[in-house]
């Protein structure tokens, strides 16, 4: 070990060296005072999750979801159709389906909720009279009804008939409907909360010379 003046250089070199070293550390590293916050955990990164197929729940199917089915003009019902626009020249097959489409979904939810102001324009003579006495007696026996159409699945011009100026439409309907009666109590004395496929054969009428342009229903029953 070497010295100048009895004083060891190489000591104060090693102090000179540490010391620089600090202070390199301290300008890479930084120095912590009181008023930082302290480290954070390390936060996952949130991935977006797209649902699969399988998880996706399967969107409700709408009324204009269902299939409509129109006769060939060249078939004897499809001319018994294009009799009747020679009559109406407003009528044609397409809009009829989609107009007895909406007017099946009214009078079955109508005929639940038994709203007689609903019905009474839409129904023949008849198909009335059948519907409000049923209304009548479930409302004496303290009965509710409960209808949800969940899809209608297909709606097909089953029979056409023209007898001058009367024309009526049979149609085929196909949906899925929950359906049941209910006592005061709400115990389930018809039907059932579980959902079924129904085909009904509605029968709807309407005098094509007259502006009334509302077609009734004037037979309904199921397949």
């Amino acid at each position: 070990m070497g010295a100048s003046g009895g004083f060891p250089i190489d000591l104060i070199l090693f102090g000179m060296i540490a010391a620089f070293l600090v202070l390199r550390l301290k300008s890479i590293l930084g120095k912590r005072t009181g008023y930082e916050r302290p480290p954070q955990p390390l936060q996952p990164r949130e991935v977006p999750v797209t649902p699969s197929p399988v998880q996706s729940a399967a969107p409700v199917q709408t009324a204009s979801a269902a299939q409509r089915v129109v006769p060939e003009p060249v078939s004897a019902l499809g001319q018994t159709l294009a009799q009747m626009k020679t009559i109406d020249r407003n009528f044609s097959p397409g809009a009829f389906l989609d107009g007895a489409e909406k007017a099946f979904q009214m009078i079955v939810r109508a005929f639940a909720a038994g709203d007689r102001a609903t019905l009474q324009p839409l129904l023949g003579e008849d198909t009335w009279k059948a519907f409000d006495l049923a209304i009548t007696e479930r409302e004496k026996a303290h009965q509710t009804h409960v209808t949800d159409i969940r899809a209608i699945h297909g709606i097909t011009i089953d029979a056409a008939e023209l007898k001058g100026a009367i024309a009526a439409i049979t149609l085929r309907i196909v949906s899925d409907q929950v359906n049941m009666t209910r006592t005061e109590s709400g115990q389930v004395i018809s039907g059932t909360d579980a959902v079924t496929e129904i085909t009904d054969l509605w029968t709807f009428e309407r005098d094509l010379s007259q502006t009334n342009p509302i077609w009734q229903l004037v037979a309904a029953r199921s397949a």
